[in-house]
């Protein structure tokens, strides 16, 4: 795959993509992520289970093409979320949960399956499987169905990793834009740790889908 990858590099995105993810563990070769779909999209109508089986995980590429095949692929949704669940332990950096997760589209036809994930990576005390989580959360569950059970899922899984904290933040940012009076209601008491409450105040503040009249007074909800 290294030969494959190679062709595709490009020094000023490696550098770009460098120092927005310092933390990885993965060498980041500097491949856009256009470039990656479209690769993983060709390997998903194939051999994908190879790909999977031979992936060394040593670039950043190799981990990201691996987490947006299993979005790719037509197989049985359980199928799907047990390669998934094999897959987020390779997740080490937010690029890594946040593209694989928006790819697991999915989800929008077995929500209630995508749950019992969703709380499978909540349960775990790992930063990425708790961010993971979360992000499920933001891109497939903040409507009328599952807007009380998100709050319920931020109050009752704790972290103080900051990757998670943004997490939640962002979540219950969306959340604020798509039920406004919800979210009041849950920030004027909730369990959230000092950090994360006050961070998502700012996101709603910061947010350019929300409305000035939607913000005004949000401010009094600052610990």
């Amino acid at each position: 795959m290294y030969e494959k990858l190679e062709e595709y590099i490009d020094d000023k995105y490696k550098e770009f993509s460098k120092s927005l993810i310092p933390n990885t563990k993965y060498t980041i070769l500097g491949v856009k992520i256009p470039i990656l779909r479209k690769m993983a999209k060709k390997i998903s109508k194939g051999d994908y289970i190879k790909y999977i089986s031979n992936n060394e995980h040593n670039f950043f590429e190799e981990v990201m093409i691996h987490g947006l095949i299993i979005g790719y692929i037509n197989i049985n949704i359980d199928d799907i979320i047990k390669l998934f669940k094999e897959y987020v332990p390779y997740i080490d950096n937010w690029s890594l949960c946040d593209s694989t997760v928006n790819n697991l589209k999915i989800i929008y036809k077995y929500p209630s399956k995508g749950l019992s994930l969703v709380k499978w990576c909540l349960k775990h005390k790992k930063e990425y499987y708790k961010r993971t989580g979360y992000v499920l959360l933001l891109n497939y569950y903040i409507n009328d169905l599952y807007i009380d059970i998100i709050y319920e899922l931020c109050d009752k899984y704790i972290s103080n990793d900051y990757y998670v904290q943004m997490s939640v933040a962002w979540l219950l940012s969306e959340c604020f834009y798509k039920y406004p009076d919800k979210t009041i209601d849950y920030l004027k008491q909730n369990k959230l740790d000092k950090w994360t409450h006050n961070k998502t105040i700012q996101k709603i503040n910061e947010s350019n889908k929300i409305s000035k009249d939607n913000k005004n007074n949000i401010n009094i909800y600052k610990r």
